[in-house]
């Protein structure tokens, strides 16, 4: 699944692309999406500008004019492609994981403009499209969710209140959006690797020190994977032919048995599962 900076790319893309444009034309082939696209959703979006793009978690918010949103989350699988008419390119994905052409089987929705066309792509049908009809039930769609890393509200103070008698582990507040937005399991597990803290931790066990670093490196873990492209784990291209580099500099995350990169440390890379989620860590320095 694409986590914050996977997903800021793809909002970046968009906004790119499509920021200013008028929605010619939709077409849904499939509307057994997780949640069913609703029978307005046409409708809805033609004739409609896009604003601008914007990105709260792991959720695209398409700004339309008249005042509405389209909500998209992408799932376990989902790519939004960009066709563009006039600039043709083998590239088609507006992000850098699955394929970076435009698949032929599973191409669920089209938003039409006048010189492109955005292709919605996902085999596993995990993804979503929403209508969103004013601002305050956009804000009430997030009211439970947690402070974004970038937030100045997500600091020691609110982590240290947020923990305080929590007999859960670590690794799991990490990949719990009531918590924090947007991490999930590969930067958690690099974001605690440079905190030099196991996931196993109770987070009722968390001090003062410990809580700043988890603050310090969820911003530069996730800055870091935004700035090379997110993480590609296979070697695909976006729209302009560059690849998500990210995982060139995992220190952690699919480097079970390796040695830890840490200079000094005689520790291996060790895999969990925790919370049925694969889970990397060194086995001496992460305390």
């Amino acid at each position: 699944m694409p986590e914050l900076p996977e997903v800021e790319i793809v909002k970046q893309s968009l906004n790119k692309n499509i920021s200013s444009k008028k929605v010619k034309k939709v077409i849904v082939r499939n509307r057994n999406l997780r949640l069913k696209v609703p029978l307005i959703f046409e409708k809805y979006l033609q004739n409609r500008k896009i604003i601008k793009v914007e990105r709260f978690s792991k959720y695209l918010i398409l700004y339309l004019s008249g005042g509405g949103f389209c909500l998209i989350h992408l799932g376990m699988s989902g790519t939004i492609h960009i066709i563009n008419k006039k600039k043709k390119s083998l590239y088609t994905n507006a992000s850098f994981y699955n394929s970076p052409l435009l698949p032929k089987n599973h191409n669920h929705i089209e938003i039409i403009f006048e010189n492109l066309k955005l292709v919605y792509n996902d085999p596993r049908r995990f993804g979503f499209f929403q209508i969103i009809k004013n601002k305050t039930d956009l804000i009430k769609r997030f009211e439970k969710f947690g402070y974004e890393p970038f937030d100045k509200n997500f600091n020691s103070k609110y982590v240290l209140s947020f923990f305080k008698g929590k007999e859960k582990n670590l690794k799991k507040f990490l990949i719990d959006q009531s918590f924090i937005s947007g991490i999930g399991n590969i930067y958690a597990s690099e974001i605690l690797y440079l905190c030099k803290i196991n996931p196993n931790k109770k987070a009722k066990l968390l001090n003062k020190n410990e809580c700043d670093l988890l603050v310090i490196n969820s911003r530069k873990v996730l800055l870091r994977a935004i700035r090379k492209g997110g993480s590609s784990i296979k070697d695909f291209k976006n729209i302009d032919g560059n690849s998500g580099s990210f995982q060139d500099n995992f220190n952690v995350y699919f480097r079970e048995g390796l040695n830890c990169k840490r200079d000094k440390c005689k520790g291996k890379i060790k895999k969990k599962i925790i919370s049925n989620r694969s889970t990397f860590f060194c086995n001496s320095c992460q305390k």
